[in-house]
């Protein structure tokens, strides 16, 4: 019985020793059919893209203060106002925009226009005699008393030229004889346009050194911009006058170039009798204005008559204000530069640097801002650039004593 048990195992397991290989190879091949559908159906399956999400921007304090900074005073401008505008834009804000105030400007006396041209004659003349000269020298001794005669008729000739200024009226000789002395420290006259509020006042005299102020005249709008001047040591009224037709931002009572003699004079009048200590006022637009020789005209004599001197914010190149302020024996003010056309904290202090080279080279500069709190924050930040020069009131310019 037991042997039989024995054989029947040894059989059994004989069997399982034979079909061993036939069972391992029946394993390996469901295997691979398996590992082959799974890979077709994974290759045909599409996979799903990632979402990525983008990362949330985060305003910096700095940034934050940057924005605030750029936010025009609450009182005067709207939230439209507040943004940085673009040049395209400028025309419809407060200020009128155009080439001219991009550009630096240093007014030149009669005689140093006589004494450039003279010069240019003369290099002229230099150049046709050294044409002529073929084989023959001239010495050094025989040249100068001709050059010196060939001047005097050169000077003559240009004298006899007809001239803007040829009337013996048309002379301001406290700034034609002006000569900058290299010893005295240079003078710098920065004016902020369209004051008009007591919160950009305020702003204005914690800059830290003299700012000449040029307020609006009262309107509905602003209509405290006279009383908050009157305590001030210094102001200038900042006159509205006929711009481009491309501006649309024009102040109530803006002056225009068909107004009459008596129409200008009665505005005058008025703002005599609104600032009372100002003797300054130069142009808020004004680029049609101011290049109208009948308007300019009228509104120089007006001016003249109430005891005020005008300061030519030369928003146009073709400005007659010159002329014009000659014709009534007043001082020619014109600005030099225009400081805040570019928004920007790096453009602001760069064309103040302008206005203090300009200075150096002349003995004075005018330079023209406005209330902006950036344009406020560079000129409070920018003090020790003017070490070199000395900042005052318009009324204190060199050529004015």
């Amino acid at each position: 019985m037991n042997q039989k048990k024995t054989n029947k195992k040894k059989k059994n397991k004989d069997n399982l020793q034979k079909n061993l290989p036939k069972i391992f190879l029946i394993i390996l091949t469901i295997t691979l059919i398996a590992s082959i559908s799974s890979y077709m159906f994974l290759s045909d399956k599409k996979e799903e893209p990632i979402k990525v999400e983008e990362p949330q921007t985060k305003i910096s304090e700095n940034e934050s203060a940057t924005t605030d900074e750029l936010k025009s005073f609450d009182e005067k401008k709207t939230e439209e106002d507040l943004e940085q505008p673009t040049k395209d834009d400028l025309h419809n804000k407060f200020e009128e925009y155009t080439n001219e105030l991009d550009k630096d400007f240093i007014d030149k006396n009669d005689n140093e226009e006589l004494n450039e041209k003279i010069v240019k004659k003369l290099e002229e003349i230099k150049e046709e005699k050294k044409k002529e000269q073929v084989k023959t020298e001239i010495l050094p001794t025989d040249i100068a008393p001709k050059i010196e005669k060939e001047k005097k008729e050169v000077k003559d000739e240009i004298k006899k030229s007809p001239s803007t200024y040829n009337d013996k009226d048309y002379i301001s000789p406290k700034k034609d004889s002006y000569v900058f002395d290299n010893k005295s420290k240079p003078k710098i006259a920065i004016i902020l346009d369209d004051v008009s509020t007591t919160a950009e006042k305020e702003k204005i005299l914690n800059i830290g050194y003299k700012i000449t102020m040029a307020f609006l005249p009262p309107t509905k709008g602003h209509p405290n911009s006279a009383k908050i001047a009157l305590d001030l040591p210094f102001y200038m009224i900042h006159f509205p006058m006929q711009a481009s037709s491309a501006f649309k931002g024009a102040e109530e009572f803006t002056l225009h170039v068909g107004d009459s003699y008596e129409k200008i004079e009665k505005r005058v009048a008025q703002l005599r009798e609104w600032y009372p200590n100002a003797i300054y006022t130069n142009n808020h637009t004004g680029s049609v204005f101011t290049e109208n020789e009948e308007a300019m005209d009228r509104l120089l004599k007006a001016l003249k008559k109430y005891n005020f001197i005008f300061v030519d914010s030369r928003t146009s190149a073709k400005s007659v204000a010159k002329k014009y302020a000659l014709k009534y024996d007043m001082p020619y003010i014109v600005r030099n530069t225009f400081i805040d056309n570019d928004r920007s904290y790096g453009a602001i202090q760069s064309q103040l640097k302008k206005s203090i080279e300009i200075a150096k080279k002349t003995g004075y500069a005018i330079a023209i801002g406005h209330p902006h709190d950036i344009t406020i924050k560079v000129l409070r930040e920018s003090k020790h650039l003017l070490k070199d020069v000395e900042p005052i009131y318009v009324n204190q310019l060199p050529y004015l004593k």
